[in-house]
């Protein structure tokens, strides 16, 4: 069968869910320039569509993805260095997709995540993965460096001397280890990273859509802002909270003692600050 991004990456409702799910099992699911088509067409999906609040990404067959091919690595040698550059342009389009999704990202983490495929579920909001899952950042063990923005969220996530041991050694880092670090968000039990994942969105879906919207925006780019300028957004986009629907629905549940019902999904904007 030809490799195309609708077949690579299929497309599935639940709920107000979009779920994403990587489909090149006998490649262990590993990325290719479709695929990455297919992610970024889903994400645009996912932001198009007011029904939908926020989006999974797995990948099929209990494993997420070994990340790009090792023919495809094999081929960047030949390639002149503006080529190499355009092509590692395109994945780090597909990583800017996730990161900037305007509505929450959840990896779903099954197996392992290796290379590229760990950098686009790092890219993700939060992320769910089962127990025996691992991310693999190997790329000095073929003398390659890490792409796709791994040492930006290793960067701010950890101390410089962990993000030194992780990518100079190259060794495969399990997921209850970067739960303790604080980067995978859910552990399930084996085979149960999409359940859970689902219940997280779930969750999500329940909430304040618009005021998430927010808060996303509110976060992107906040480390490397001035104390002074995140309070700029803050200002900024509190004022325009206050003047919605959502918070005048909370403010009444609370003073009602009630939950509050933020409806159905609607299409938040998630602006950059």
């Amino acid at each position: 069968m030809r490799e195309t991004a609708s077949n690579l990456v299929l497309v599935e409702r639940r709920g107000s869910t979009l779920l994403l799910t990587l489909n090149r099992p006998h490649h262990r699911n590993g990325l290719c320039p479709q695929m990455c088509d297919g992610l970024q067409n889903g994400l645009e999906l996912a932001q198009a569509e007011a029904s939908v609040a926020n989006v999974v990404i797995q990948g099929a067959e209990g494993f997420f993805s070994a990340g790009e091919d090792i023919e495809q690595l094999g081929a960047y040698a030949a390639l002149s260095a503006a080529q190499r550059i355009s092509q590692i342009e395109a994945l780090h389009d597909t990583i800017r997709a996730v990161r900037t999704c305007r509505k929450p990202v959840i990896a779903s983490v099954e197996g392992g995540a290796a290379g590229a495929a760990a950098s686009v579920a790092l890219a993700a909001d939060m992320i769910v993965a089962a127990t025996d899952a691992s991310f693999g950042m190997s790329h000095v063990k073929l003398g390659l460096v890490p792409d796709g923005g791994a040492t930006s969220v290793l960067a701010r996530a950890l101390p410089p001397q962990k993000v030194a041991e992780i990518l100079l050694l190259g060794e495969p880092v399990s997921a209850l280890r970067l739960a303790q670090f604080g980067i995978v968000n859910r552990i399930s039990a084996t085979g149960g990273a999409l359940s859970v994942a689902l219940r997280l969105a779930d969750e999500l879906a329940a909430g304040a859509l618009d005021a998430q919207a927010m808060i996303l925006s509110m976060l992107d780019g906040a480390s490397d802002r001035s104390f002074d300028e995140q309070m700029d957004i803050e200002r900024q986009h509190l004022a325009q909270a206050f003047g919605g629907a959502e918070a005048a629905e909370g403010i009444a549940a609370c003073n009602a003692g009630r939950k509050p019902d933020f409806g159905q999904p609607t299409d938040a904007k998630r602006d950059k600050g």
